[in-house]
């Protein structure tokens, strides 16, 4: 930081690692996380035939995942022609996607698989997607987050038939900065370690926030992360 003449900095890096549930086949060709295939669509135009950005529109898609991404992804897949999907751990009242866009993606079409786990994709002799292993689950005690925890039932494994894996389990702090960066203290999630009220991490004049921080969360607290940080910073160059 001093060899290029700074005196403190801001890391505002995000949250933008996609996460994948670390089971056989996820490395299969037709296996996206929703990120790549939301940005190949909305912001890369994948869906007009006039733009060059490839995009696979699946004949059957299984969207893993009850987020608000998910239900854009899985109604992405709806209008690039596809049968579509959703297969989420838990039943609908657990469901983290808002009523409104759950509500739509049935209207439009889209299937809900709920109380199914995938086990394993499965993949052909070219090393693509020709299905995925899933297994039912039932609901038991709360766990952590309040929400009651899903129990695989034995012996109830079954097969999807598919071509297509959208993976929308959510996102995480890329570790890229932390893990290079020495006396800058992260915690078990990856996420940088920050003062709320400041922006201090544990490195004397870095400061943090927003996704980095919190991991993936609102516009609305980064930009109050930022607003800190700018406070903290000041504050420190004017010792």
């Amino acid at each position: 930081m001093e060899e290029e003449g700074f005196e403190a900095v801001f890391i505002g890096s995000g949250a933008g690692l996609p996460m994948f549930m670390g089971i056989p086949g996820e490395n299969a060709n037709g296996v996206f996380s929703a990120n790549e295939y939301l940005t190949r669509s909305n912001l890369m135009k994948a869906f007009d035939d006039n733009y060059d950005t490839p995009i696979v529109a699946g004949k059957k898609v299984a969207v893993v995942g009850g987020g608000n991404v998910a239900m854009d992804a899985a109604r992405t897949a709806l209008r690039l022609g596809a049968e579509v999907h959703i297969v989420y751990r838990r039943s609908e009242a657990e469901l983290p996607a808002r009523v409104e866009e759950v509500h739509h993606a049935k209207e439009e079409g889209v299937i809900f698989d709920l109380l199914t786990n995938p086990k394993e994709i499965l993949v052909d002799d070219n090393g693509y997607v020709k299905g995925m292993k899933v297994i039912k689950m039932e609901l038991g005690e709360p766990d952590a987050s309040g929400r009651r925890r899903p129990v695989e039932i034995p012996g109830s494994e079954y097969e999807i038939e598919l071509d297509t894996v959208v993976m929308s389990l959510g996102t995480s702090p890329n570790p890229l900065i932390s893990s290079t960066t020495k006396g800058l203290e992260v915690n078990r999630r990856k996420c940088i370690v920050a003062e709320e009220e400041n922006g201090q991490t544990s490195k004397e004049g870095v400061y943090a926030g927003g996704d980095a921080v919190t991991g993936a969360a609102t516009v609305i607290l980064a930009m109050g992360a930022g607003k800190a940080g700018a406070k903290g910073i000041d504050e420190y160059l004017n010792k």
